[in-house]
């Protein structure tokens, strides 16, 4: 069973916003549900999706990248394959519209997995300090593999040399044979906890569900700040809990239409 899974940023999200966030959120799980339908990768289908997100500039991520203190704009991103734990990142790069795709990029050279400071040469932004945080997207394709994938500007306002967990596999985002996460919320405290390695350790170790492990997850986040996450299982089952006020996300499971809230 094909699974789907997209997220907008959890965080504080303006009415006049939200019907925005409804269209971007439709249209990347619908992107990736499309690949993973045609008998594509996990792995092709969160990079789809993600690249949806940050071609929209109602998202923290890509177009939409707030500024940093200077009045900067800079990125991070992941993105991991389950099945053999392959994974790329970049963390602090400018001028790159879809950073998601450099992080794939270092994947698939396989040489290192995080690179920071690359420069690109696009300098469109459509910063606005939107309502949303980071985007990500995590799949389970027709051959039972997971892959996530998480892009985001960061804080609004931040220091321009400021990583958060976006770009930190095993914090911001991780994939296994287990569970693939995508997180979302605040970066310094989902980096204290490792996030999204915390889930997987729950349901391989504690053999927690993945319903209760992502909700215990969230507790240990508590005492560092507030986030959310979207989770897949080997089954196919996902998980979206969030602490915050809001966090568009998309569901889509084998042929039947998504399931949106915002």
């Amino acid at each position: 069973m094909i699974t789907m899974v997209v997220h907008g940023g959890a965080g504080h999200w303006r009415e006049e916003q939200r019907a925005r966030a409804r269209q971007g959120i439709q249209a990347a799980v619908d992107a990736g549900h499309a690949i993973l339908r045609q008998g594509g990768s996990a792995l092709d289908a969160v990079q789809r999706a993600v690249v949806i997100l940050e071609d929209d500039p109602v998202f923290n991520a890509g177009r939409g990248a707030v500024s940093d203190e200077l009045g900067n704009v800079s990125h991070d991103a992941s993105i991991m394959r389950g099945s053999d734990r392959a994974a790329g990142a970049v963390a602090a790069v400018t001028g790159m519209r879809n950073p998601i795709q450099a992080a794939r990029a270092v994947l698939d050279e396989g040489r290192h997995v995080l690179l920071v400071g690359l420069q690109g040469s696009d300098t469109a932004s459509d910063a606005t300090g939107g309502g949303g945080n980071t985007v990500g997207a995590v799949a389970r394709d027709l051959h039972g593999h997971l892959a996530a994938a998480t892009s985001t500007g960061g804080i609004s306002g931040k220091h321009p040399a400021r990583v958060g967990d976006s770009a930190l596999i095993g914090a911001g985002t991780w994939a296994s044979d287990t569970v693939a996460v995508s997180c979302t919320g605040d970066g310094e405290g989902i980096i204290r906890v490792a996030l999204a390695h915390e889930i997987d350790a729950l349901v391989r170790h504690a053999h927690l569900p993945l319903d209760h492990a992502a909700d215990r997850a969230l507790h240990q986040l508590a005492p560092f700040g507030t986030g959310g996450l979207i989770a897949l299982g080997a089954d196919g089952a996902p998980a979206t809990p969030f602490t915050t006020r809001a966090m568009p996300r998309a569901v889509r499971i084998g042929d039947h239409p998504a399931r949106i809230d915002v």
